[in-house]
C-alpha cells in the first residue's frame, strides 16, 4: 500500500487542527495550515473540503474563519481519514478484497488480499490523531514500530544469490 499525498496532507492538517484545539485556538485557515506544514494551499483546500463533507472538520467563514475538528482527536482514527479522502484502505483494482475471485492456481489469492486489508485495519483503525500528536500509540502498534526490521526497506527486491 502506498499512502497518497492526499492522505498524508489530510493527516498533517488534522494534526495541526488537533494541536490548535488543545491550545484553545478557534479555527485555522487553509493558508495557515498550508504554510506551517509546507503544503500546496490549493490542493489542501480541496482536501479540507473532502474532510468537511466527510464530517471530520467544520468550516467557518469570515475574518476569524477557517477549519476546526468536528470529531475529538481521540476518536478520529487514521483509517477514517484515509477512507474519507482516498476511499477504501485496500482495494484490488477498485474491487473490495472480499469480492475478488480467481480460478486455477490463483483461487486462494483473495485470502491474501483480505488478510492485507485486516492488517491495515489493525493499525489504521486503532491509531487516532491524538495518538500521533502525543506519540502515545496503542500497544500493538507501538510493538510493531519497535521492530528494527519494520524500519528497513525491502525495495528494490534483490535476487537471491545463487551458489
Amino acid at each position: 500500500m502506498e499512502i497518497t499525498a492526499r492522505s498524508e496532507y489530510a493527516i498533517r492538517a488534522l494534526l495541526m487542527l488537533a494541536e490548535a484545539h488543545s491550545a484553545g485556538t478557534d479555527a485555522l485557515p487553509v493558508a495557515t495550515l498550508a504554510y506551517r506544514q509546507e503544503l500546496p494551499a490549493k490542493f489542501l483546500e480541496v482536501i479540507m473540503g473532502q474532510l468537511r463533507r466527510g464530517g471530520l472538520v467544520t468550516s467557518k467563514r469570515g475574518a476569524s474563519g477557517g477549519y476546526r475538528l468536528a470529531v475529538s482527536p481521540r476518536e478520529l482514527k487514521v483509517g477514517a481519514v484515509i477512507r474519507t479522502v482516498d476511499g477504501p484502505l485496500a482495494g484490488v483494482r477498485g474491487i473490495r478484497p472480499s469480492d475478488t475471485a480467481y480460478s486455477g492456481p490463483a483461487a486462494h489469492l483473495p485470502v491474501v488480499w483480505v488478510a492485507v486489508r485486516a492488517a491495515l485495519r489493525r493499525v489504521l483503525d486503532e491509531v487516532s490523531i491524538d495518538d500521533i500528536l502525543t506519540g502515545d500509540f496503542p500497544p500493538e502498534v507501538a510493538q510493531l514500530a519497535k521492530d528494527p526490521e519494520a524500519w528497513q526497506d525491502r525495495w528494490p527486491l534483490k535476487a537471491p544469490v545463487q551458489d
